[in-house]
């Protein structure tokens, strides 16, 4: 490679890493090294409401289950009345 080439990336590499710090010290920066230090996990009351959420899916689940089969007893119903008639 050539010696002058190299030259080239030296301020592009300072420019880098100089970004890089200004980054990390920003908010943002700050919160992505505290999600990725796991930070963000430990918070309780937000996995609490994540498990309620979770359950009332469940239940909504089961209570469209039960409102879909009783459409299609109806439905089966009517279809077996319009056949007598």
């Amino acid at each position: 490679m050539n010696p002058g080439a190299v030259g080239v990336f030296i301020p592009i590499i300072g420019l880098l890493i100089g970004g890089f710090v200004v980054f990390s010290r920003s908010e943002i920066g700050r919160a992505l090294a505290h999600r990725i230090s796991g930070g963000a996990a430990a918070n309780s009351a937000v996995d609490d409401e994540l498990r309620a959420l979770h359950g009332d899916i469940e239940a909504l689940r089961a209570e469209l289950m039960e409102t879909q089969e009783r459409l299609d007893f109806t439905e089966r119903m009517l279809a077996a009345g319009k056949k007598e008639s």
